[in-house]
């Protein structure tokens, strides 16, 4: 490149093409732009021009041509600048191209992301190719194939904030930000691909859940919600579920919703309206029968984020009804060994308790049955969530259809008793009290009952107690209404 053109004027220096002519004035101009001595430049120019315009025959002056080659030489360096610097230019495109993170790229183009907008599935898609694939008559979802309940399109203002900064910033964007989201970017893929096995996904879910334990999880399950983690993962879960589960699979699903759990700690809910649609409410059913302990825990931990949600409503509507749901979480509560998922089933029953008009459905379905044996075992437990319990049965006996249960089960006003004093704590003490107020109030058997089971020794140990005023309060009413009875029969003072 350097020695085509210095060569060439030493062999023949009489010959002068006018493209290299044009390219030294090319040269000259560049030189003369940025030359700090104009007199040096309009010496050379000078010589330059008189060796061009000599007549044939001329002797060639060899201060001419010394200035005719340090040109000439000026003249290849120009074109390798420009060439380098166009070369440059198009690698630098490339490898931005190749550089862009996955999930700053748009499913439909596979292109950086320039007006991100978010579908109700929570996936998101540059403008014109969702709206070009929307005004084709699709009605679904390019990525999950779900179908559209809201064709809305909601602009994804986070990404497009991230991607603003990575174009802002370029190599001093924050390393270990960009890190992040490239290391998400292919755990994602994973995935989301067809072609990945269960346990490349699991793989994958595992240092999702390492992720988000760090230090700096906050940030990163933010950003995994941004990047539209949610619907991905209830799709790996509830999606395409077999009839017989596998043991990869199960794990699959344990790892997928503890992430869903980390995730909604951030308030996102609305995602979880998908499992409205009728396959993914039956895998949610499924998997609660045929799914270990943990699933089986976290999926009760699922049903009572759903429950603090008013995007949720009708999904928890959904769930309370379902007969074959709520005798899965009675048998969780009573039969499992493990405390902590039994007092997940707890949590479960209470947030259903929450929706008025599915109280006397839970009763039918024999929730104060399950309570009661719960709170009767309540001293063979290391932690217990006894005061709940309490508290669900005290709900439960706001109608008539809970005060008969409770009359009718032989072990409940004795597992009532026993939880108005503990000596390992209180919790629970005022709600049993109140439950018994209220079943004892005009209910002689009720009254009989309590007495005989040792209401009155109990009171009395709690009042000496540290228990709150409130609590003692109750406690004095409670021994009031009792009067009636004890006076009548003096062989239980």
């Amino acid at each position: 490149m350097f020695a085509f053109p210095f060569s060439f004027i030493q062999l023949n220096c009489t010959f002068f093409p006018l493209s290299l002519s044009l390219s030294i004035s090319i040269s000259l101009t560049h030189t003369q732009t940025n030359s700090s001595n104009p007199n040096l430049f309009n010496f050379l120019l000078f010589h330059i021009h008189s060796f061009i315009s000599r007549k044939p025959g001329t002797k060639t002056n060899p201060l001419q041509k010394l200035c005719f080659v340090f040109i000439s030489l000026i003249s290849s360096l120009s074109h390798f600048m420009i060439f380098s610097s166009s070369f440059s230019m198009k690698e630098a495109e490339h490898q931005m191209q190749m550089a862009i993170p996955y999930l700053f790229r748009c499913p439909i183009s596979l292109d950086l992301f320039k007006d991100p907008v978010t579908l109700c599935t929570g996936q998101t898609y540059d403008r014109s190719s969702i709206e070009k694939w929307l005004s084709a008559g699709n009605l679904t979802c390019p990525v999950t194939m779900q179908k559209l309940h809201d064709p809305t399109i909601v602009p994804n203002h986070t990404l497009r904030h991230l991607i603003h900064q990575w174009l802002q910033f370029g190599h001093q964007f924050d390393s270990d930000y960009l890190e992040t989201i490239q290391s998400l970017s292919s755990l994602k893929h994973i995935l989301e691909s067809n072609d990945s096995s269960l346990d490349s996904k699991l793989d994958a879910l595992n240092k999702i859940q390492v992720l988000s334990q760090e230090s700096s999880s906050s940030s990163r399950n933010s950003c995994l919600l941004q990047l539209g983690f949610m619907p991905l993962l209830l799709e790996l879960v509830f999606g395409k579920l077999e009839a017989q589960l596998s043991e990869v699979y199960i794990k699959v699903a344990e790892q997928a919703l503890f992430c869903i759990i980390k995730l909604l700690s951030l308030g996102e809910f609305e995602s979880l309206n998908a499992l409205k649609e009728e396959s993914k409410f039956l895998s949610f059913l499924v998997l609660f029968k045929q799914g270990t302990s943990v699933v089986k825990m976290n999926l009760c931990f699922l049903i009572e984020a759903i429950s603090s949600s008013t995007e949720t409503k009708q999904l928890f509507a959904m769930l309370g009804k379902s007969n074959v749901l709520l005798q899965e979480i009675f048998e969780l509560v009573v039969t499992e060994q493990n405390d902590l998922a039994s007092d997940s089933g707890i949590r479960a029953i209470w947030a259903f308790c929450s929706l008025e008009f599915n109280i006397e459905f839970l009763i039918k379905g024999g929730t104060m049955d399950v309570l009661i044996e719960y709170i009767s075992g309540i001293e063979r437990r290391e932690s217990s969530l006894a005061a709940m319990a309490m508290a669900t049965i005290e709900k439960l006996l706001g109608v008539e259809s809970g005060k008969e249960a409770l009359i009718k089960n032989p072990n409940a006003m004795k597992a009532l008793v026993k939880m108005v004093f503990r000596v390992s704590d209180h919790q629970g003490s005022e709600s049993a009290i109140e439950s018994l107020m209220i079943i004892c109030h005009g209910c002689l058997q009720a009254r009989e009952e309590a007495i005989s089971a040792g209401v009155l020794t109990q009171l009395l140990l709690l009042l000496q107690s540290q228990c709150s005023g409130r609590t003692k309060t109750k406690a004095r009413m409670l021994l009031k209404l009792l009067r009636s009875k004890w006076n009548e029969d003096p062989k239980h003072v």
